[in-house]
């Protein structure tokens, strides 16, 4: 009988997709790609080999799809958060505190997020197209709030499609510096620090 538009066969993949996902995601981060292997993540998931294969063609699959959900979940919370907030440095603060507090929360789907975005940028034939795009959304959304800030002159004439990226970049930056361990400092004192950089450099 359909839930909200949905048959009981969708929400069971729905349900098994995500156990799926969710083991998976946590395999490659703990082994790497290579050492895992279909068998480890029906195993993690508790189903049989074939139900892996019932909705995935390969490993390779399982690992784009992963990504893809944690990619998700990150948009869908900027969107979220930054459309409750009004000013457009709230909104700057808060797209920065986001990402880093996520990527601190999920250290394992990191590892996964920026090795695949590393050899994705390197080599674009790798990535599926709706990466660069879900990437490119994240900008866009930031963009929009350095356009509003110009307009409501706090921020000062700039190219914000580039800035956008490049505030993304130093962000990522910084994520990069926690996961290896070369930053001492806390979250909150790196969110900060980025936003204070960012700010001094746009404000108007």
């Amino acid at each position: 009988m359909p839930v909200l538009g949905k048959t009981r066969k969708d929400v069971i993949k729905e349900f098994r997709t995500a156990e799926l996902l969710e083991a998976a995601r946590r395999l490659f981060a703990e082994q790497g790609f290579h050492a895992t292997t279909v068998e480890d993540i029906a195993a993690a998931a508790g189903v049989a080999k074939g139900t892996v294969y019932l909705y995935y063609k390969s490993k390779h699959d399982v690992y784009w799809a992963a990504l893809e959900r944690g990619i998700t979940e990150l948009l869908h919370e900027i969107q979220t958060r930054l459309a409750a907030e009004a000013a457009p440095e709230d909104k700057v603060r808060a797209f920065i505190a986001i990402k880093i507090r996520y990527f601190e929360m999920n250290r394992d789907f990191f590892r996964i997020y920026f090795s695949e975005l590393g050899s994705g940028f390197s080599h674009p034939t790798q990535m599926p197209p709706q990466f660069e795009q879900m990437y490119l959304q994240q900008a866009r959304i930031l963009e929009a709030a350095l356009q509003q800030g110009i307009q409501q002159n706090v921020i000062r004439e700039i190219r914000t499609d580039t800035a956008a990226v490049a505030i993304s970049d130093l962000i990522r930056g910084i994520i990069v510096q926690r996961l290896l361990g070369w930053s001492t400092k806390d979250v909150e004192s790196d969110i900060r620090f980025v936003f204070d950089l960012v700010w001094r450099g746009v404000a108007a």
